[in-house]
């Protein structure tokens, strides 16, 4: 076995990862902090908005009286944060995760420090006075500055900064919710890009850690706490595919209302400033329709999944919902998306839920609530897990899996991006969601090389081998480069055109050795390389082609790889993905019989 085969592995980590996950694992418990931190600002914000006293005990804003007045408190919340935006930081706006994904793909996984403060402080203005909004897009983000201000302080690359920017998310999500499984799929299926232990190891020991911290600071147990369903059975599962595909409808529908609204706020002829005062002003209205609308809305979610609100109140809570939840998110202000997905998903499970035979509405709703933030997300695995740990019941896991890849099939169909990526692709920035192995990783040097390579002897003289190219030689005058051997055909140097030229200028002497006006130290590469190991040589070393040598001896020349030849790695992918052929005909088979 070669020594490159020795090296081969199906892994690419090194010890490094080591040094990142005992940082993850410090920004995972600093983000527990700061979680609580969170939830305990929303609190105090929202006693002093609704009830007009100091304390951080939990309410809700539906359980205050204030009739009318409700209308304005949304509005201050707006007009603040609208201030915090354009005299702090304008990447306080949106719902985090988004400027998560920015910063990852174009800012080098750099967060600013006035922005790991503005953030969690104008969404918890925002949630506090009313918002429909969650505090995890928030706290996503937050931990995520979190994790990059703590890569920043240390001699790390930007893929070792990704890491750490998003265990910091994970954390925060983990301590939220309680939820660390779900909190490294999220990462998995959309901050990290990749599927590498040296991403997916820190950021799994950052998401327990949170988890872990968060028990003696917001206790334990699922935050839903439902009483354990029956499993599904084949009826069952049928029929939360059809509740997946009707969530993935909505899903279309909801993302398509957000950025409806926000390509409508640029047409009023005010700053963009002003606009989260008039996201508030109708958050306000719909809070005075419908006080559950407002604010994150646990307490509404739980009576969802013990099947409390039916017939009517399901359809008000649906549509006031998604009305104030896509306007307010439209006009630019502070907030996160996935507990609205999961009311609105919830209400929506349990509407339907009424007329099916099979289960509970408390089921369906349940089912909705997963399907719905699958959909919208494009994040089927997160959205099961997050809902299983979420209620810790298992006997839904087949129902929820079915239902969110089913949400998911309709959005990818219908729509371009999901909610998530639609902002990031309106700043002008592309992303993909998915993953596949690249060719440079798995095909040698060797199998895309080409094999037949004229030499140049050592001993030829730089004139006649311009005369040669003079009179016509096609193959040396393609080549820009030409591999020089010895009396017994051991690869000893390299000639370029460059060469050739700067020997021959002025009164350069015709007569001398192209391996005297070459190299004799040509860069080369092993045909039990990989390709990427070739790539990484021509661009490391400026060059287009490299002789590739014997795996056993590296004074023998074997062949020549270019541009072209990586291309042709790149074609063979092609066709596998596109090229569409016949390998088995029934008919031949019975003629062959």
């Amino acid at each position: 076995m070669s020594q490159v085969e020795d090296g081969l592995g199906d892994f690419t980590t090194d010890r490094s990862v080591l040094k990142i996950s005992i940082l993850a694992i410090l920004i995972g418990a600093m983000s527990a902090l700061v979680a609580k931190a969170l939830l305990w600002l929303i609190a105090v914000i929202t006693n002093i908005a609704f009830f007009g006293r100091l304390s951080a005990s939990a309410v809700t804003p539906a359980q205050s009286h204030l009739g009318a007045w409700v209308i304005l408190i949304p509005a201050v919340g707006g007009l603040l944060i609208g201030l915090m935006a354009r005299y702090g930081s304008d990447k306080i706006r949106g719902h985090g995760i988004p400027e998560a994904l920015e910063a990852i793909l174009i800012g080098r996984s750099k967060i600013e420090a006035k922005v790991a403060i503005l953030k969690p402080l104008s969404s918890a203005l925002s949630i506090g006075t009313g918002g429909p909004f969650g505090a995890e897009g928030p706290i996503i983000m937050t931990g995520g500055a979190l994790g990059s201000l703590c890569a920043q302080f240390f001699h790390l690359s930007s893929a070792e900064r990704k890491t750490l920017l998003v265990a910091g998310a994970a954390g925060g999500m983990a301590a939220v919710f309680g939820t660390p499984i779900a909190a490294v799929l999220l990462a998995v299926e959309l901050l990290l890009f990749e599927w590498k232990p040296r991403s997916f190891i820190p950021v799994a020991f950052a998401s327990t850690t949170a988890a872990a911290v968060r028990v003696p600071l917001l206790g334990q147990g699922p935050i839903f706490s439902v009483v354990r369903h029956d499993p599904l059975n084949w009826r069952g599962l049928i029929i939360a595919c059809a509740v997946g595909l009707l969530c993935g409808l909505a899903s279309g529908g909801l993302t398509n209302m957000v950025y409806g609204f926000e390509d409508l706020f640029p047409k009023i002829k005010i700053h963009w400033m002003w606009w989260p005062t008039i996201g508030g002003l109708f958050v306000g209205i719909g809070g005075l329709l419908d006080p559950r609308v407002l604010g994150v809305g646990y307490e509404t979610i739980h009576s969802l999944l013990n099947g409390e609100i039916l017939g009517v109140a399901l359809i008000s809570l649906l549509v006031g919902k998604a009305l104030v939840w896509s306007f307010a998110l439209g006009s630019g202000t502070s907030g996160g998306v996935l507990a609205p997905l999961l009311m609105m998903g919830g209400a929506l499970g349990a509407l339907v839920g009424q007329f099916i035979p099979v289960a509970s509405p408390g089921v369906w709703a349940l089912i909705g609530m997963a399907a719905m933030m699958g959909g919208t997300m494009r994040s089927p695995f997160t959205a099961m897990i997050f809902a299983l740990e979420l209620t810790r019941d298992v006997n839904m896991l087949p129902g929820l899996m079915v239902a969110c890849i089913a949400s998911e099939a309709v959005t990818v169909l219908l729509l371009k991006r999901s909610i998530l990526t639609e902002k990031v692709a309106r700043r002008g920035h592309h992303l993909t969601r998915e993953y596949a192995v690249d060719p440079f990783e798995i095909h040698r040097v060797g199998e895309i090389m080409v094999k037949t390579v004229p030499s140049i002897p050592a001993t030829m003289s730089v004139g006649e081998l311009l005369d040669r190219v003079a009179k016509g030689d096609r193959w040396f005058a393609r080549r820009h480069a030409m591999p020089l051997v010895d009396g017994e055909g051991r690869l000893v140097g390299i000639v370029t055109q460059t060469d050739l030229l700067r020997a021959t200028e002025g009164e350069g002497d015709r007569n001398v050795s192209v391996l005297v006006a070459g190299s004799i130290d040509p860069v080369t590469v092993r045909e039990d390389e990989l390709m990427r190991d070739a790539v990484i040589k021509m661009l490391g070393n400026n060059v287009g082609r490299l002789p590739v040598v014997s795996a056993t001896d590296k004074m023998r020349m074997v062949g020549y790889v270019d541009r072209t030849s990586v291309m042709s790695a790149r074609m063979r992918w092609y066709e596998e993905e596109h090229v569409r052929e016949r390998q088995f005909s029934l008919g031949r088979a019975l003629l062959r019989r």
